[in-house]
């Protein structure tokens, strides 16, 4: 059950949350809990929303944002992260059940795409106290500058809905998965 408020339609959402809802709704053509939870504050859901969107026109790609996704919601112990990223994973960026279980692992079965999950691991677990090896690493295996800020993006960002999903304790409206809790 839910520790904070999941709200129950976009009508029910404060006003200024409302459009922003809409907004998720048109795109995802559903409007998963998640959503409904940081609609409690319409400065945090627009917050959320903005970066959200800014990432998405980074040149990761939609396939290694849910990688990092992935690996980072096992990393964190969120279930909820683990479940809707396997989900879109899955379904939209076309992950295969073997992907999932290496990006699980903190790793990708595609050679640069391993460099930027295991740089993005690496960035979460250490708390951004990363090596000049780590970053020559994630380098050497084809990425830029901004490139790597990119990554340590995409990892912040799932950090944040991994802690407001563990706070809130966020019913999951995707299939279930079990992480295998943080360390």
């Amino acid at each position: 059950m839910s520790r904070l408020n999941i709200i129950p339609s976009v009508e029910l959402a404060p006003a200024a949350a409302q459009p922003l809802l809409e907004a998720v709704h048109k795109q995802l053509g559903s409007v998963p809990n998640l959503f409904r939870v940081v609609a409690n504050s319409p400065a945090a859901l627009q917050g959320y929303l903005d970066l959200n969107g800014a990432l998405a026109k980074d040149s990761l790609g939609a396939k290694t944002h849910e990688r990092i996704a992935i690996a980072i919601a096992e990393v964190n112990g969120c279930d909820y992260c683990l479940s809707a990223h396997a989900y879109l994973g899955k379904n939209l960026a076309k992950l295969d059940d073997a992907e999932i279980t290496a990006n699980r692992n903190g790793a990708s079965n595609e050679i640069k795409a391993d460099a930027a999950v295991r740089f993005a691991v690496k960035v979460v677990r250490e708390r951004g106290h990363v090596s000049d090896a780590d970053i020559a690493a994630v380098k050497t295996a084809g990425f830029d500058d901004a490139q790597v800020i990119e990554i340590v993006l995409q990892a912040v960002l799932n950090i944040l809905t991994n802690y407001v999903n563990e706070v809130a304790k966020t019913a999951i409206d995707f299939p279930v998965i079990n992480t295998r809790k943080a360390a």
